[in-house]
């Protein structure tokens, strides 16, 4: 057996997100949002997936959304890049979900709680060890709740190191699933147990989809392929700058301890000399006596 990877959004709309798998979301949602109690039985999955529809571009910013019956809408997000902003973007659209239940006219006792969850591939959270936080409103000193009409969750997936064989809840399964279906060539017993899981990876399963759809998938990873490596060089060019800038000001501070104050033309000239350039200037600005030696240097680049 070959599994798709439930984190490309395409796989997790498909598995959480379809006509089929409510039961698969109520076992999700009640090991994660509900720390493994049996709290939700049932629930209405809104706009579910289409096999029909496969668009590669992402219409919204969450994945699956749904009806809770105990009142409660949550609407659940895969992300697996840390893009700019995407804490407020998280925030954003919690608030904005949450104000659009109301048509005009309707009075504030027509709002139901949400529940904003979102996974990450990323640390989000650098500061401490816990995988799964809550925030909801609190008092700042008593921390007493103020009301619990929105709550925002993360699940951040590289905190969890749990190998197969040590995985005891339902939670620990589920997350086991989601990081590291696509390694797995068999469905382990331990997964298989639940039979919510086995569900999801007879669907995450490859053999199972249409040639459209796993055309979809590989334009959906080879866009995310892509876009890491957007990041990556963006990242390793931002990097090059910060250590540029340190090298520019460095030179500058031994030019004015050894010739004083320079023009301001010869400093932009030296601001604009390339990194190669700036470190053969490091080591040739000792042989330099005057600034006009120093100004000669700079023409002949």
């Amino acid at each position: 057996m070959k599994f798709i990877s439930p984190k490309t959004d395409f796989a997790f709309k498909k598995i959480f997100g379809s006509i089929h798998s409510q039961n698969i979301l109520i076992s999700f949602l009640n090991a994660i949002v509900y720390n493994n109690q049996n709290i939700i039985q049932s629930l209405k999955i809104i706009n579910p997936y289409n096999p029909g529809v496969t668009n590669t571009i992402k219409e919204t910013y969450f994945d699956v959304k749904a009806l809770l019956d105990n009142g409660s809408t949550v609407i659940i997000e895969m992300q697996i890049l840390n893009v700019e902003d995407f804490e407020k973007r998280v925030i954003y659209n919690l608030a904005k979900a949450y104000g659009n239940q109301l048509d005009a006219g309707q009075g504030y006792m027509m709002l139901q709680p949400f529940i904003a969850l979102t996974i990450t591939d990323f640390v989000l959270f650098e500061h401490i060890e816990k995988m799964i936080t809550k925030f909801r409103f609190k008092e700042e000193t008593e921390l007493f709740n103020y009301q619990d009409e929105l709550t925002l969750m993360f699940v951040e997936l590289p905190k969890f190191t749990k190998e197969l064989s040590a995985l005891e809840t339902k939670s620990d399964k589920w997350i086991y699933f989601i990081k590291s279906a696509q390694n797995l060539e068999v469905i382990p017993e331990s997964l298989e147990s639940v039979s919510e899981i086995e569900a999801a990876l007879n669907i995450a399963n490859k053999a199972n989809l249409s040639n459209e759809e796993l055309e979809a998938l590989e334009q959906q990873e080879k866009s995310l392929r892509d876009k890491k490596g957007q990041i990556s060089l963006a990242r390793k060019e931002g990097e090059e700058t910060g250590i540029r800038i340190g090298v520019v000001k460095q030179i500058l501070r031994q030019i004015r301890r050894k010739f004083g104050e320079m023009p301001p033309e010869v400093q932009t000239q030296i601001e604009e000399l390339s990194l190669e350039k700036l470190d053969i200037l490091g080591e040739e600005i000792f042989d330099l006596a005057t600034i006009a030696d120093l100004e000669n240097w700079l023409t002949n680049q």
